[in-house]
């Protein structure tokens, strides 16, 4: 087992990574430095023939992870944060291992990126699933990470959770298809995460990676950015909005937008 700032990574079961975001005080919010480290254990693993499963999950019981720790945005050109964060998810997509979001609690934000990059999820009948940021901060996803969750969760459910703020149940996504099983508490995850494991490391790997690569290829084709998507973001980023839900969520107060 080695230990990143924030960010548990166990390698003690042969062919099997389990990544546990372990800031269970700030709901497993992501830092610059988790960012950072995933990026570099993606890049780890894409040529790891060793490793066939990759299991995420939050460390706590109440946060898969609750978005992003928005001091961060304080230190960086925004946009461009945004886009090294982008990349870091298009990393964890084409992996060649089989990923599995394990969510027990909340999965907001950028927490809902990382689950929606992962090629299956199991959740608690208590977690929930959202991008509450027309609420909080009043920033705007990447397009690709926004075709991303459409994917998933289909077209309507995402547009409730952006337009209407609305964070999604865990009955509602198994009944959507984002999720594969909706189980009691967090022993029946592991249960359930542990069942599915011993599947896929009895699988053709052949199988797995030539259908990975495959749909990765068709996702290349759907859910790239438009060529404005910088120009887009920019404007989000540098406009009143934005400044005033950092200000807000930074001082624990409701933000008053005026767009």
């Amino acid at each position: 087992m080695r230990y990143v700032t924030d960010l548990q990574i166990d390698r003690d079961r042969p062919g099997v990574v389990e990544v546990t975001f372990n800031r269970p005080e700030r709901r497993n919010a992501f830092t610059k430095t988790m960012y950072g480290r995933m990026r570099e254990l993606w890049q780890e693993l894409a040529t790891d023939q060793d490793v066939r499963v990759v299991v995420l999950r939050g460390e706590g019981g109440k946060a898969f992870a609750a978005g992003n720790e928005i001091s961060d945005f304080l230190e960086a050109d925004a946009v461009e944060y945004e886009t090294w964060i982008r990349e870091m998810l298009d990393g964890l997509f084409a992996l060649p291992q089989v990923t599995i979001a394990a969510v027990d609690g909340v999965c907001v934000g950028g927490g809902l990126a990382v689950a929606t990059s992962c090629d299956l999820r199991i959740a608690t009948a208590t977690s929930r699933f959202g991008y509450p940021i027309a609420r909080t901060l009043g920033n705007a996803l990447s397009s690709p990470v926004l075709y991303r969750c459409a994917e998933v969760f289909g077209e309507s459910l995402t547009r409730e959770m952006l337009l209407a703020s609305r964070l999604v149940s865990a009955d509602r996504a198994c009944s959507a298809g984002a999720i594969l099983a909706c189980v009691a508490d967090r022993a029946a995850l592991d249960a359930e995460v542990d069942a599915l494991v011993e599947g896929v490391l009895l699988a053709s790997p052949v199988t797995l990676r030539t259908t990975k690569h495959q749909l990765a290829a068709r996702a290349a084709l759907t859910e790239h950015a438009p060529a404005e998507e910088v120009a887009l973001l920019r404007e989000v980023y540098g406009g009143p909005d934005f400044a005033e839900g950092v200000r807000a969520f930074l001082a624990k107060e409701k933000p008053a937008f005026k767009g």
